[in-house]
C-alpha cells in the first residue's frame, strides 16, 4: 500500500493504446502519469481542491478535470458506457463513475489514485455488471472533510453510496487502501457484500507488523506508514495541506483497534487475494487467511503494485471467474 507509485523494474509506465483510446496515442512515464494524467487521482486530494459547487446540474453529471469528460487515455467507447455522478450519501458528496448492466460491482481505488485507476478493466466488467468506481472521501471530486478517514467511516461512506444508488447487495474489488476499506465494508456490513476481491496491501491490525529494522524490500515498501504519522517534520514539507495529506495515515490507530475487533468475526464470503509477483505477491492471501475462511490466491507474473494497469487482462480473467457465481445467483434471483 504505497503512498506514491514506483516504476516497476523493466517498465516505463502505462501506455494509452492507439486503437483503443479516445485520445491520440502516447506513452506516459510512471512519474509523469502520477504528476499529469493521474493528478486526477491524487492532485485534487493533495491540493485540497474541492468538487464544483453543488448546483442541480453538477449533482448529477460533473464535468471537467477529474470527471469522465475531463481525463485523457480512456479506452474506446468509455464515455458511451460510463457517466460521472455526484451523489449525496453518508453526509458527504461522493463522486462515482457508473455504467454497465448486471449485478452491482463496487471498485475501490488506492492511494494516490481515484476511479481512473480502474479505467482499463471497467469496460469489460461493465458487460456483465453495473460498475460503480468511486472516489474515496478526501480524494478526487468527492468531498474532503477534515476527519473520517478511519476504515469504519470510509466503509460507511460506501455503504451509504450503494444505498443511494439502490444496491442492497453487491460485490467489491479493492486495491491498495481499497483493500482494508473493502475488508472493513465486508466485516462491518456482512449482509451487503456478496464477494470480496482485494489486491496489493496489508490490513493494519490483521497483518503481522514487520520489525522496525527489517529487510530492504520491506523497508522500501512500508517506510511511509511511520513517516506519514510523524507529528512535526511532515508538516514542514506540506505546509497548508496537512489535513488532506495526513488524514488517512493518522487515523491508523483507530483502524488498528477496529480491525482487532473485526478479526474476531472471520469473513464467511469468498475472497480473492491478488498480488503482483514483483510486489506483495502471496502476502495478500497470507493476510486475508487471517481474516477469512474461503480465500483464493492469485499472484500475477511480471506485475508490480499497480495490477489493474500493469496486468489488466490477467486481472479481468481472474475477476470474471471469481464473480461468475455472483452473477449467476443474481440472475436467478431476478428471474424468480
Amino acid at each position: 500500500m504505497s503512498p506514491s507509485p514506483t516504476e516497476p523494474p523493466g517498465q516505463n509506465g502505462p501506455v494509452t493504446p492507439s486503437s483503443h483510446s479516445d485520445q491520440p496515442p502516447r506513452r506516459v512515464s510512471r512519474r509523469a502519469f502520477v504528476g499529469g494524467a493521474a493528478a486526477v487521482s491524487a492532485g485534487l486530494a493533495l491540493t485540497g481542491v474541492s468538487a464544483p459547487p453543488a448546483t442541480a446540474a453538477t449533482r448529477q453529471t460533473p464535468r471537467g478535470f477529474g470527471s469522465v469528460s475531463g481525463v485523457p487515455g480512456l479506452p474506446d467507447g468509455f464515455r458511451r458506457t460510463f457517466t460521472s455522478r455526484l451523489i449525496q450519501a453518508g453526509g458527504i458528496r461522493q463522486h462515482a463513475v457508473v455504467g454497465g448492466d448486471g449485478p452491482p460491482l463496487l471498485l475501490i481505488h488506492g492511494w494516490p489514485q481515484n476511479w481512473y485507476a480502474w479505467r482499463m478493466v471497467m469496460p469489460a466488467l461493465a458487460r456483465n455488471h453495473t460498475v460503480v468506481a468511486v472516489d474515496q472521501r478526501g480524494i478526487g471530486l468527492t468531498d474532503k472533510p477534515r476527519d473520517g478517514y478511519d476504515t469504519a467511516t470510509l466503509a460507511n461512506d460506501l455503504a451509504a453510496l450503494m444505498d443511494t444508488l439502490g444496491h442492497e447487495r453487491f460485490a467489491v474489488v479493492g486495491h491498495d487502501t481499497g483493500m482494508p476499506i473493502g475488508y472493513a465494508l465486508a466485516a462491518d456490513h456482512p449482509h451487503r457484500v456478496d464477494r470480496l476481491a482485494v489486491a496489493e496491501a496489508v490490513i493494519p491490525g490483521v497483518t503481522p507488523s514487520p520489525p522496525l529494522l527489517g529487510p530492504a524490500k520491506a523497508n522500501n515498501m512500508l517506510w511511509h506508514f511511520p513517516f506519514n504519522r510523524l507529528d512535526d517534520v511532515n508538516e514542514l514539507l506540506v505546509a497548508g495541506r496537512e489535513d488532506v495529506y495526513f488524514g488517512w495515515y493518522r487515523d491508523l490507530d483507530t483502524t488498528f483497534t477496529q480491525n482487532a475487533d473485526r478479526a474476531k468475526r472471520r469473513l464467511t464470503i469468498p475472497v480473492l487475494a491478488v498480488g503482483g509477483a514483483r510486489s506483495v505477491g502471496e502476502g495478500v492471501a497470507t493476510t486475508m487467511r487471517l481474516a477469512a475462511g474461503d480465500v483464493r490466491s492469485l499472484v500475477v507474473p511480471g506485475s508490480g503494485h499497480w495490477v489493474a494497469e500493469e496486468a489488466p487482462q490477467e486481472l479481468l480473467a481472474a475477476l470474471t471467474t471469481f464473480l461468475a457465481p455472483y452473477r449467476a445467483n443474481a440472475t436467478t434471483r431476478n428471474h424468480r
